[in-house]
């Protein structure tokens, strides 16, 4: 069995003058993460691959996530792979998880998380929301042959207020 674990980055700020690379959290974003991470917490694997972009905003969701779910920070690997928005580049990157994890949770971006959502769960999500948590489980032995999986978990922040 193996399982991902998608957590679109939250909401960034369009204020600051910066690249879409470096761009930060709003204030609602970082509130958004406290309380979706805060709910989920429970919800985790003990044992996880933890991969995330390297843009900014994506960076300081996990660092959020890991502090309130008590990982090291250390136990996240960024890859340059993840700065995308195309479902094709994030299915090449779970598909290359070594089959001794059974459980990779990713920090990324839209529209690849909405896409692979749609592409390998069992629930239409019309949009998976900043901060948003989305955990599908595929009965494989082996990344390389996820297909159709079974949505086990979706959390959103509106959910939550």
């Amino acid at each position: 069995m193996k399982n991902v674990i998608l957590i679109r980055h939250a909401k960034s700020s369009w204020d600051s003058p910066s690249t879409d690379k470096k761009r930060p959290l709003a204030n609602r974003g970082v509130a958004d993460a406290h309380l979706v991470s805060s709910h989920i917490a429970s919800f985790l694997p003990k044992k996880s691959i933890i991969w995330g972009s390297t843009a900014k905003r994506a960076k300081d969701t996990a660092t959020i996530f890991l502090q309130n779910i008590t990982y090291p920070l250390e136990s996240i690997i960024y890859k340059e792979e993840l700065y995308t928005f195309d479902v094709t580049e994030l299915v090449k990157v779970i598909k290359s998880c070594n089959n001794s994890y059974d459980c990779v949770i990713i920090f990324g971006h839209n529209e690849a998380i909405t896409a692979f959502v749609n592409k390998f769960g069992n629930i239409l999500i019309d949009n998976v929301s900043t901060s948003g948590f989305v955990s599908i489980d595929f009965d494989v032995d082996a990344w390389e042959a996820i297909e159709k999986g079974h949505t086990k978990k979706v959390v959103f922040p509106r959910d939550l207020k």
